[in-house]
């Protein structure tokens, strides 16, 4: 059984790390291929590509022009400490401990814009590329048609080796997960929804609760061991419960 995540905007590549593991990223080929196109970009394509400001266009032309193929632990850091967004503010990867990076190492992935799919101990390099980019290249006019089935077939490959059943617990948002194709992967596909009572006391999905709620799901999965689906419905971090009249077989939803 295999967890996947979205990666973040936001990166930390200064806070001390609590583990010297890592690991090589495995697409890093296709990487370079993506970096010699944004190598091509100015900082004005890049703001207009990526609907971002001038200042954060200057600073990935940068990253793009220092990328290098050799990844180091004096050039890099393990994606699951390098993100910092809200999913990963909720992961709290830091708090992990040797066995749980081992753990995470087996059932858990990132999906990236940029590296494809990342194991959370590939080392990754500070870069900004979201999955929805409409960036052409010889493949096509996004990087959906770049990635094609590579990522969902190392997925493949990663499941056949992973603990417990054979389910994929979707974790990531929309933009990223329509780079897997369900039925090229032949797992079963869980999507937990995660809502929060508005002042009425209606369930609604609230963006920044629903993406910390996911970094929390997946670093419980990690820290308890889950093998199955059937013990994802006793999650119950932070508030959430288990409302079974608003689930469906592979859409378990979370309330509180």
């Amino acid at each position: 059984m295999l967890s996947v995540l979205s990666p973040a905007k936001s990166l930390d590549f200064e806070s001390p790390l609590p583990t010297k593991k890592h690991s090589e990223p495995r697409l890093i080929g296709q990487s370079d291929g993506l970096i010699e196109i944004m190598r091509t970009k100015s900082p004005a394509d890049i703001s207009r590509l990526m609907h971002i400001s001038d200042d954060l266009a200057h600073l990935n032309a940068t990253r793009y022009q220092d990328f290098t193929s050799e990844h180091t632990a004096k050039n890099a850091r393990p994606a699951i400490l390098a993100f910092n967004g809200d999913v990963y503010q909720g992961l709290q990867a830091h708090t992990f401990d040797a066995r749980d990076f081992t753990e995470a190492q087996k059932s858990l992935r990132i999906l990236s814009g940029l590296y494809g799919l990342l194991r959370p101990m590939d080392l990754i390099q500070p870069h900004r590329l979201e999955m929805g980019t409409r960036l052409a290249s010889a493949r096509g006019q996004s990087l959906y048609d770049w990635w094609g089935s590579q990522v969902t077939d190392l997925l493949h490959r990663d499941l056949d080796s992973s603990p417990g059943a054979d389910v994929l617990i979707n974790l990531a948002s929309t933009e990223y997960f329509k780079v897997l194709d369900g039925e090229r992967l032949g797992a079963r596909i869980i999507s937990p929804r995660f809502e929060d009572r508005d002042k009425d006391g209606e369930p609604r999905i609230v963006s920044f609760y629903a993406k910390r709620a996911r970094g929390t799901m997946a670093a419980w999965l990690v820290k308890e061991r889950v093998r199955t689906p059937s013990r994802l419905l006793d999650f119950n971090r932070d508030g959430y419960e288990y409302d079974e009249a608003r689930s469906t077989k592979d859409q378990p939803v979370f309330v509180r």
